[in-house]
C-alpha cells in the first residue's frame, strides 16, 4: 500500500510539473486520485464551480481514468457523470483559451478512443459533440469523423443494423466542425435510405457547412451514377441555400444529363421531368434548346401512349416559359396541324390546344400570328378562342 501511494504521489508530481499547475489544482487531482467513484464525481462537481482556476489538467486526468478503468466497472452511472463533467469542463477551458494545440491533440486522441470503446451509447454521442466543439479547425478530427460515418453508412447499406443515435451525433458533430470535406459523406447518408429524420439532419448539415455547395451538387449531377444524380437534384432543386441562378443552372445541367441518357434509366427520366418543371417556374431562358429537345421526345412518347398527358402539357408549358423564336416555330407548327384537323373533323384536345395557344402568347413571337388568328375562326371552345385573342395581343412587332 505504501509503495502504491508513493507511485500515486510521484505521478501527481510529474503531472503537475508538466502542466505547471497551481497548488489548488494539484490538490484537486490528489483528492480525485484517492477518492472512490462517487467521491470522484463530487470532487469534479466541486471543482467545476470554481471559475477562477484552469482545471483542464484535472479534467484530462479524469478522462484518462475513465479510459483506463471503465472496463472493470459494472455500473457505469458514476463513470458517465465523470465523462459528462470532464468533457463539459474541457469545452469551457478550451473556449477560455487555456489549452494549447499540443494538449488539444492529446485530448482529441483520448476522447476519440473513448468514443470508439465506451459501451454507453448516449455517452458516446455526447463525446462526439464534445469533440466537435473542442476540435474546431482540426482537420485530422474531421477526417476521422468523415471516415467513421462513411463506415457506418457502408454497414447500413450491407443490411446490418446501425445505431441511429450515433449516426445523428456524427452528423451534428460534422455540422459543428463545419468543413466542406464532409459534403460527400453527408450526401451519401441522404442517398442510402436512412429514416427521413436522419436524411433531414444530413441535409441540414450540408446546407449549413460553409463551402461551394452549388459546385458540389453540379459535380454529382455531371459525374455520379444516375440514382445519385437524381438524388442530388431532387434534394437541392428547391433549396433556399442556392440562389435562383444556381438552381436554374442545376435544372439546365440536370435536363442535359437526362437527355444524353435517353429513356433507358428511370431515375434520369424522372429527373428530366423535374428539371422541366423547375425551368418553367424559373423561366430559365438559357435552356431553350434543351426544352425543345425534351418537347420532341415527350411528344413522341405521348403519341405512342407511353406517358401521361400531364408530361406533354408540362413540356409545352416549358417552351412557353423559357422559349424563344425557335420554340415559337415548334409550337406554331403544332398549332397549325391542330387547326387543320379541327377544321376537317371538329376533333381536338382541349387541354393541349389551350396550352399551346397560351405558351405562344408567353413567347410573344409574331411568327405565330397566322396560326393564332385562325384559331378564332374555328369551332374551338370559348376559353381557347379567348386565349388566342390574348396571345395575339401579346405578340411583339
Amino acid at each position: 500500500m505504501f509503495k502504491r501511494r508513493g507511485l500515486i504521489v510521484l505521478f501527481i508530481f510529474l503531472f503537475s510539473a508538466l502542466y505547471g499547475e497551481s497548488p489548488a489544482v494539484q490538490a484537486y487531482i490528489q483528492r480525485f486520485i484517492r477518492a472512490d467513484l462517487l467521491g470522484k464525481v463530487d470532487i469534479l462537481q466541486e471543482a467545476s464551480s470554481n471559475s477562477f482556476l484552469d482545471l483542464s489538467s484535472l479534467y484530462e486526468y479524469a478522462l484518462q481514468f475513465v479510459l483506463d478503468s471503465y472496463a472493470q466497472i459494472d455500473d457505469l452511472r458514476d463513470m458517465n457523470n465523470i465523462v459528462s463533467i470532464s468533457k463539459n469542463g474541457l469545452i469551457h477551458e478550451n473556449n477560455a483559451g487555456n489549452i494549447d494545440n499540443i494538449r488539444i491533440n492529446n485530448i482529441i486522441d483520448n476522447l476519440w478512443k473513448l468514443f470508439l470503446e465506451y459501451p454507453d451509447t448516449s455517452v458516446r454521442g455526447e463525446i462526439i459533440i464534445a469533440l466537435s466543439n473542442i476540435g474546431k479547425g482540426n482537420r485530422n478530427l474531421v477526417g476521422r469523423l468523415n471516415n467513421y460515418l462513411a463506415e457506418i453508412n457502408n454497414v447500413f447499406l450491407s443490411g446490418e443494423t446501425v445505431d441511429y443515435s450515433i449516426v445523428s451525433a456524427c452528423i451534428s458533430g460534422l455540422m459543428v466542425l463545419g468543413d466542406s470535406s464532409s459534403y460527400p459523406v453527408l450526401f451519401s447518408i441522404i442517398c442510402s435510405g436512412f429514416p427521413e429524420v436522419i436524411a433531414s439532419e444530413s441535409y441540414g448539415a450540408l446546407v449549413l457547412i460553409p463551402g461551394n455547395l452549388h459546385q458540389f451538387v453540379v459535380n454529382i449531377i455531371e459525374n455520379n451514377p444516375p440514382n445519385e444524380k437524381y438524388a442530388a437534384f431532387r434534394t437541392f432543386m428547391n433549396s433556399d441555400k442556392l440562389k435562383i441562378p444556381e438552381r436554374g443552372q442545376l435544372a439546365e445541367i440536370a435536363l442535359s444529363q437526362s437527355l444524353l441518357a435517353g429513356r433507358d434509366d428511370a431515375d434520369l427520366t424522372d429527373m428530366r421531368y423535374d428539371a422541366v418543371r423547375l425551368l418553367s417556374r424559373l423561366r430559365w431562358t438559357r435552356a431553350n434548346a434543351l426544352a425543345i429537345r425534351h418537347y420532341y421526345i415527350v411528344q413522341a412518347d405521348y403519341t405512342h401512349d407511353l406517358i401521361s398527358k400531364e408530361h406533354f402539357l408540362e413540356a409545352i408549358a416549358c417552351l412557353g416559359a423559357v422559349g424563344n423564336s425557335d420554340a415559337a416555330l415548334v409550337l406554331g407548327l403544332q398549332l397549325g396541324l391542330i387547326n387543320i384537323r379541327t377544321e376537317s373533323t371538329g376533333i381536338f384536345d382541349e387541354e393541349v390546344t389551350y396550352e399551346i395557344v397560351h405558351s405562344l402568347g408567353l413567347i410573344g413571337d409574331n411568327a405565330a400570328f397566322n396560326h393564332l388568328s385562325y384559331v378564332t375562326n374555328l369551332p374551338y371552345t370559348e376559353y381557347i378562342i379567348a386565349a388566342a385573342e390574348e396571345a395575339i395581343s401579346r405578340l411583339k412587332w
